[in-house]
């Protein structure tokens, strides 16, 4: 049996689920009823379950249920990647400076054998 390479455009790659639909399947998993697992929502909608339950902790972290641990909610997220992006800006903008003044500081200074007095 022959093997044959394959790249990484042939690969199928699953695209994301649509926000509604995520939410819309958690409400369900929420509101589940007794006796009904997980595993057998997640069938129902075609989903993996591990999927669903990783759903529902992000769910939990952004509605406040779940606190500490390494979960952090979607606009803390977004915050945090916006807080990163302007530090790094500001740190650039200061190394410019920077260089700006040293130039500026040693570009008056008077040389040797200056005929000022």
């Amino acid at each position: 049996m022959a093997c044959r390479e394959v790249a990484w455009k042939d690969v199928a790659v699953p695209k994301p689920y649509p926000r509604e639909f995520r939410d819309d399947v958690v409400r369900v998993a929420r509101d589940r009823g007794p006796g009904v697992t997980v595993e057998q929502i997640a069938e129902d909608f075609g989903v993996h379950p591990m999927t669903l339950f990783k759903w529902l902790r992000q769910a939990e972290v952004d509605d406040g249920v779940k606190s500490g641990g390494p979960g952090v909610s979607r606009g803390e997220s977004a915050e945090l990647r916006e807080a990163r992006r302007r530090i790094k800006l500001l740190e650039q903008e200061n190394e410019v400076l920077r260089r700006a003044a040293a130039y500026l500081s040693q570009a008056h200074l008077p040389g040797k054998g200056s005929t000022r007095s």
